[in-house]
């Protein structure tokens, strides 16, 4: 799933990886997103011209970007009910947007200074589309990622494992109940709408002193600890 910022005039900017361009996790993930390159090269978009060796920022049409695949709506400002009821993660937040001007400028802005480089699981589409909407940054590194898509990853895999409730049952719908609820759980708690680590800073101050934030953010830490 990829998400970006509609800007009008058919044109989605968004956060991307370059086909064959190494994104760290040396996985297979890294052949699973190269795949899902929005414009491949032997037959590049009128409109958008060659993009898949492209990373970062990019702008591109919105035929492009949905690759063939359906247009969903995020939900922001979700109901804490509705949050629940879609277990898939990257579908909605309980984080409110902010105002379409402040969207677009972040977005434009960024399309023209970057957004940092790209990491699956750190920064990645999701992240950058929701500090479009909301301006947040998380302030820590006491998690796995911003997005509830990386959480949703994390949490499927270890909610059962992880979790002492699964000495209680033996019986697989036990085991099931436990572990769904383990990973709703921590979805929840991972959401960037009611974590506490979080702090709007604006796009401007994001660009021109990303080390001073990232400082912040290990001092921050470092007080916790």
């Amino acid at each position: 799933m990829k998400l970006g910022i509609y800007v009008g005039d058919e044109k989605v900017v968004h956060f991307t990886r370059g086909s064959g361009q190494e994104i760290g996790t040396g996985t297979v993930l890294d052949r699973l997103v190269f795949s899902m390159s929005p414009h491949p090269s032997d037959n590049p978009c009128p409109k958008c011209g060659d993009q898949s060796r492209l990373d970062g920022v990019i702008s591109s049409c919105i035929d492009c970007f949905l690759s063939g695949g359906y247009l969903y709506l995020f939900e922001y400002d979700a109901s804490l009910a509705l949050f629940i009821a879609k277990p898939r993660g990257g579908t909605c937040t309980l984080a409110k947007s902010d105002p379409p001007e402040d969207v677009l400028h972040r977005a434009s802005f960024l399309l023209q200074n970057g957004f940092g480089g790209y990491h699956i699981f750190k920064n990645n589409c999701e992240d950058f589309a929701i500090y479009c909407k909301t301006g947040l940054l998380v302030m820590t590194s006491l998690s796995v990622g911003r997005s509830g898509q990386a959480t949703s990853f994390v949490a499927a895999t270890s909610a059962v494992v992880s979790s002492p409730l699964r000495f209680l049952t033996t019986s697989f719908s036990g085991l099931a109940a436990v572990g769904y609820g383990m990973y709703c759980i921590s979805r929840l708690i991972s959401d960037i709408g009611v974590r506490r680590d979080v702090a709007k800073i604006p796009v401007e101050r994001l660009v021109a002193h990303p080390d001073a934030i990232e400082s912040e953010a290990v001092a921050e830490l470092s007080t916790a600890n």
